[in-house]
């Protein structure tokens, strides 16, 4: 059986529909512990494709800036797929937390 992100187990899920959302969702996965979390965390973004990109660029460049800022490896692994008729899903996780579940 093939490997699909919505089979990870997630332990939040963050509704993004601007950019000022997507930096709050950044810091707030850092600070619920992004590399300790036994699980990923599920950002969903609105299909408007170009508000989408963007939403996705942000909440990566700010995860990682979050973690390089409290001292935290970045080893962010994640998937982007179309979640239902209006939203795309963005899984992200820590590679460690990915390998120690079996992935």
């Amino acid at each position: 059986m093939e490997f699909h992100p919505s089979q990870l187990p997630v332990s939040k899920i963050f509704h993004v529909n601007n950019e000022s959302q997507a930096s709050d969702a950044a810091t707030e996965m850092v600070k619920l512990g992004f590399a300790t979390q036994r699980s990923a965390f599920r950002v969903l973004i609105t299909k408007d494709k170009d508000i989408a990109k963007k939403i996705g660029f942000l909440i990566i460049s700010e995860l990682n800036y979050e973690l390089r800022k409290t001292k935290q490896e970045r080893d962010v692994m994640y998937w982007i797929y179309h979640y239902d008729e209006s939203h795309y899903a963005m899984v992200l996780i820590s590679s460690k937390v990915f390998h120690q579940l079996g992935f």
